[in-house]
């Protein structure tokens, strides 16, 4: 359980997540207890196990993240609930993120990543701190319609110092990431506050989350509004820039699998100028990128984003000849599973086309498994392949500086960020 109140969370967060997990089922099997974040938890590392927690048994395991995060996101923020009130939260958020909803913002996504990538040519440049402003400005678009370019750099502001100390101890003194990021939070609330009161003064009718969430049918209060939308927008930025970020990496270390991706999206292109098409792409365009689409799962699969997920025991639960004592954290370990050589061979080979066959079931769980798996999974895939196309038939990357290491804070990252140089094709 390791030092009294830190436990392990040092030993975790401070190297690779596969040599922390693959230690400790080495040593006691594939469930074990730690202490992490100031909380006593069961990890859980085999993919049938981890469906009964998510899937089979979840009513006996309730979504929770460690106390100091739900101050930092909201306590009525969809990932914490159950019942009613997470079934009606899930049909709101599932309304704006919907692929019958997101297709007609393929035209502004675009936008968005076009005129990202033009401000990047022949520059040397961060990609995670890139890919944060992309899936941020594309997570606002979502949130507030094109309203959003009112409140960005508030926003950006908040997020960044909410984001520094997501992964810190918990201690509220001035001067802490906690206390600072706890502040951020309260400064997030505030803004909403203001968007909330000129949009009752408005009184339009909005098609975006926040006009969802405020439709007075529901029922919710301010509160439960703006926790809600923060919380989203933070799901929404870091993890899906962890994965372009990524993607990038592997597609300039494999120069076969970027000439594969580059000729599917060049083709799209051909295929609409032989039919006299406009370039712009269209949610029919997306159904072609089959490829790419493998190359966004493999990416997934190795770089496990999210390394587990957080649960809660409700009661004390016999599982599997363990008694798990209510109110301990319960943690199904998806970076266990998907490095696992039982559920892929040459799990640390980056090998997109393993995903020509499905994988064992349960054994591939990047966004989650059962009601409470990621509502925004296909926006988030929608975005990245519209990148995705435009990085391939346009720009030629290289990769910067030394790649050898991953940095942990709060999500596996290349070194540095990484860094590349971008040019545009001629």
């Amino acid at each position: 359980m390791g030092w009294p109140y830190i436990g392990e969370t040092f030993q975790l967060y401070s190297q690779n997540p596969n040599v922390f997990f693959a230690s400790k089922v080495k040593k006691y099997g594939s469930i074990f207890k730690s202490h992490i974040l100031g909380c006593p938890c069961v990890m859980i590392s085999s993919p049938e196990e981890a469906k009964l927690v998510l899937v089979s048994k979840a009513h006996l395991f309730k979504p929770t993240f460690p106390a100091s995060k739900e101050r930092m996101l909201g306590k009525q923020a969809i990932f914490f609930q159950q019942g009613e009130y997470h079934t009606k939260l899930r049909k709101l958020v599932l309304t704006a993120f919907m692929p019958e909803t997101i297709k007609n913002k393929i035209l502004d996504i675009e936008s968005i990543a076009v005129s990202l990538l033009q401000s990047w040519e022949g520059r040397l440049i961060n990609t995670f701190q890139e890919m944060k402003t992309y899936t941020f400005n594309v997570a606002l678009l979502f949130m507030f319609g094109r309203d959003e370019v009112l409140y960005r750099e508030d926003l950006k502001r908040c997020y960044y110092i909410l984001e520094k100390g997501y992964n810190s101890m918990p201690v509220n003194l001035p001067g802490t990431l906690f206390h600072k990021a706890m502040k951020a939070r309260k400064d997030l609330a505030q803004i909403l506050a203001k968007i909330l009161k000129l949009r009752r003064q408005m009184k339009h009718d909005y098609s975006d989350l926040l006009g969802s969430l405020m439709d007075d049918e529901e029922g919710l209060d301010d509160e439960q509004i703006a926790d809600n939308i923060i919380g989203v927008i933070f799901a929404a930025r870091d993890t899906t820039a962890s994965l372009i970020t990524w993607i990038l990496k592997f597609l300039a270390e494999n120069p076969s699998v970027l000439h594969a991706v580059t000729e599917e999206q060049e083709s799209i292109i051909k295929n609409k100028v032989e039919r006299g098409e406009d370039r712009i792409l269209s949610w029919a365009d997306t159904k072609k990128m089959t490829i790419t689409k493998r190359v966004i799962q493999e990416s997934l699969r190795v770089a496990s984003i999210l390394s587990f997920t957080f649960r809660e025991a409700v009661e004390d639960v016999e599982f599997n000849g363990y008694l798990i004592p209510k109110g301990w954290k319960v943690l199904p370990l998806f970076r266990n599973i998907h490095h696992c050589r039982d559920n892929f061979c040459d799990p640390e080979k980056f090998d997109p086309s393993r995903f020509e066959v499905a994988p064992k079931a349960n054994a591939f769980m990047p966004f989650g498994s059962g009601t409470h798996s990621c509502p925004g999974n296909e926006l988030a895939k929608l975005e990245i392949l519209v990148l995705i196309h435009h990085l391939t038939t346009k720009f030629r990357w290289s990769l910067v500086g030394p790649q050898n290491d991953i940095q942990y804070e709060p999500f596996a990252l290349p070194q540095n960020g990484l860094p590349i140089q971008l040019s545009l094709k001629r």
